[in-house]
């Protein structure tokens, strides 16, 4: 009779354990602003999900809207399940999570180092793409500091495709023939193969140089930029299928006093986003310092920014580097979650200009206060008249929308 009841007992136990395992995890999502919320990126703890669903080492989960259809996720670096959520104006949507074998997701943001390009690294998603540079241009006497912008008006992954069509051998090695018999048609052969011109899918055309570029932070001491080269170690901590990572370092420098200063940015681009979630924080300062977020002015368009200090936003409509192929307009913005001190356009001098930034006009500047071991956040990218933003005026639109949103986030609660 004991041994029966011990049975049972056990039984009871495992059936139990077996109902904890299978009790879904269900997920409020609720949108405070006043439009929609359209495959915004969500993040819950992979802590907190194995809490109550209890997985094995080995087990699976799936994430399913209100329409019982499964929802891509990414696991990240630092321990979140990320996954896009649609949520309409003040509202909220049910997101459950529960075990299962998930569907293959597509990858939408993807980067890498890129050495046989001078140590770029490149990353895009279904939207934009981008690039810094690093140590090997840093040595080659180049100077090119800020971020650069590759338009793009397809969803498909398109960068790796450019690099090898721009690096291509036999393509330079023609081009080299073409030029000791007949420089005009070697110049024809090299516009065929460039991207600074738009040829269907994208192009770059973006001219940045020893600027900040699209949205580069850097200290700043008065009216004097502190400006930060090339990045001088790369770390790629997400790649896909839904957000990319990747952690750079700098080479330290000496600022109003305090020698040694190294900066540290944390830059993410998400699925569906035309801006790059950033952290940027300094090791070695000491004291409180002006921190500036900056985007270039060109000559061919000197007037044509935009600020809002209330708001939290910067932007700037760009011609390209070369108009006449109609390359249409690309526009730069950065967004601010928290309330920035100043916002202005600084000009460069004729002599400065000329002599150290390649021609540029100036900046649009966004300033803020830095505070030493404090971690700086913001938001910067682009858009393409070509593709989604036919004017600066709904270019703008995002960027205010893009405030709003980081200023009143999606409010996830576990049920």
């Amino acid at each position: 009779m004991k041994r029966l009841s011990l049975i049972a007992a056990a039984l009871t136990f495992c059936l139990c354990a077996a109902c904890v395992q299978k009790t879904p995890l269900s997920i409020s999502v609720t949108n405070r602003a006043t439009f929609d919320r359209n495959g915004e990126m969500v993040e819950v703890s992979m802590e907190d999900i194995n809490a109550r669903l209890h997985l094995a080492d080995t087990a699976q989960f799936i994430i399913i809207d209100e329409n019982d259809q499964q929802v891509p996720y990414q696991i990240t670096y630092d321990g979140l399940v990320a996954f896009p959520a649609n949520v309409k104006a003040s509202a909220t949507s049910t997101y459950t999570i529960k075990e299962g074998v998930p569907d293959d997701f597509e990858t939408c943001a993807y980067g890498k180092v890129y050495p046989e390009r001078l140590d770029d690294v490149a990353w895009e998603n279904d939207r934009v793409a981008f690039r810094t540079y690093g140590p090997a241009l840093q040595k080659s006497g180049e100077r090119a500091f800020g971020y650069d912008v590759w338009c793009k008006r397809t969803s498909d992954l398109v960068v790796e495709d450019r690099y090898a069509k721009e690096l291509d051998s036999v393509s330079r090695m023609r081009v080299d023939s073409l030029n000791a018999i007949d420089p005009q048609r070697s110049k024809e052969f090299l516009k065929s193969i460039s991207y600074h011109v738009e040829h269907g899918n994208g192009m770059d055309a973006y001219s940045v140089g020893p600027t900040l570029g699209a949205g580069t932070a850097a200290l700043m001491d008065g009216e004097s930029i502190a400006y930060p080269k090339c990045y001088k170690t790369c770390e790629i901590l997400d790649n896909g299928p839904l957000r990319f990572t990747v952690k750079l370092t700098y080479e330290p420098i000496v600022f109003k006093g305090d020698s040694n200063i190294i900066e540290t940015r944390i830059i993410s681009l998400d699925k569906g986003s035309q801006l790059n979630k950033t952290i940027v924080y300094y090791s070695g300062l000491k004291k409180k310092a002006d921190l500036c977020v900056g985007i270039v002015i060109h000559p061919s368009n000197p007037t044509a920014y935009v600020m809002n200090k209330e708001m939290g936003y910067i932007g700037y409509e760009d011609l390209t580097d070369n108009a006449n192929n109609d390359n249409g307009k690309i526009y730069l913005g950065a967004v601010f979650p928290i309330a920035v001190k100043e916002t202005k356009a600084i000009l460069f001098t004729e002599k400065e200009s000329k002599e150290l930034r390649g021609g540029a006009t100036g900046h649009v500047l966004a300033v803020s206060d830095y505070l030493p071991q404090s971690e700086y956040l913001y938001y910067w990218g682009d858009g393409w008249s070509k593709w989604g933003f036919p004017s600066k005026e709904i270019w703008e639109k995002y960027l205010q929308h893009f405030s709003i949103a980081v200023r009143n986030p999606l409010v996830v609660t576990l049920n």
